[in-house]
């Protein structure tokens, strides 16, 4: 895939899962660096910047946490010293942080949820995007989730709602940016076997998401990523604005 050679990408939420099986699969295409975003699993942010290494590509890690208005400031004013110019940026960073109740919901917890999953894509999109256009090229590609179709499970409801403002920022962004090069799209994963449902999904859940899965398993981190990759690629060329569901058929449009 020489068409990522000497370009430059920045995943977010990269120190595991999707987003370090993503950032070391654009090492593997060729892209020669890749910037990753990370807050509290330096040693997962190593790992990622090893194999990324490895691969070939000149690779650096950002520590911030997205889910403060500081955290996002501070790695937006990182973006502009330490990469400037990207090319392909990957908003995968987010998280539900814990389920709760609306009776038990606090404003801590609604901020932090929205920054996160949110704000951070947004203002990061911001940070990127003019240089993007001055090149005349340049791919967004954004994390949503199956949250934002069906509302999540118990204690996930805003979680849900960012998401499902996660997929239609990337219908308006895709419609300010397309016509200065920049595609814009998402993936919408269903449920991953990875850790982010270690911690939030009982075993007894996953077991219950197989069953009424027709592909008769949870998504791989690897898979996420190949989907990613592809919306990055010259294949997904008059790809825009759209949210790619990704669910193994638990949930169909």
């Amino acid at each position: 895939m020489d068409e990522f050679k000497g370009k430059t990408a920045l995943v977010t939420g990269a120190s595991r899962g999707i987003g370090a099986a993503t950032a070391v699969s654009l090492a593997r295409a060729g892209v020669s660096r890749v910037a990753i975003q990370y807050n509290s699993y330096p040693e997962g942010a190593e790992q990622t910047l090893s194999l990324a290494r490895a691969a070939g590509a000149e690779a650096i890690a950002i520590q911030a946490d997205l889910s403060t208005v500081e955290g996002i400031h501070s790695m937006t004013a990182a973006i502009g010293k330490e990469a400037p110019d990207v090319d392909i940026l990957v908003n995968n960073a987010g998280a539900l942080i814990r389920r709760s109740p609306l009776a038990d919901y606090t404003e801590d917890l609604f901020d932090a949820i929205m920054n996160l999953n949110v704000k951070s894509l947004w203002f990061i999109s911001k940070a990127v995007a003019p240089r993007m256009a001055a090149r005349g090229e340049g791919v967004i590609v954004n994390v949503s989730s199956i949250a934002a179709r069906n509302g999540g499970g118990p204690g996930a409801t805003i979680y849900a709602a960012a998401k499902a403002a996660v997929s239609a920022i990337t219908k308006g962004l895709s419609k300010e940016l397309a016509p200065r090069g920049i595609r814009v799209n998402a993936i919408s994963p269903g449920t991953v076997d990875n850790h982010f449902h270690e911690v939030y999904s009982t075993r007894e859940i996953l077991d219950s998401v197989v069953k009424m899965t027709p592909a008769g398993r949870l998504g791989t981190n690897q898979e996420m990523a190949d989907c990613i990759l592809f919306l990055c690629s010259g294949k997904a060329a008059y790809i825009h604005g759209q949210t790619i569901e990704i669910n193994g058929g638990g949930y169909m449009i």
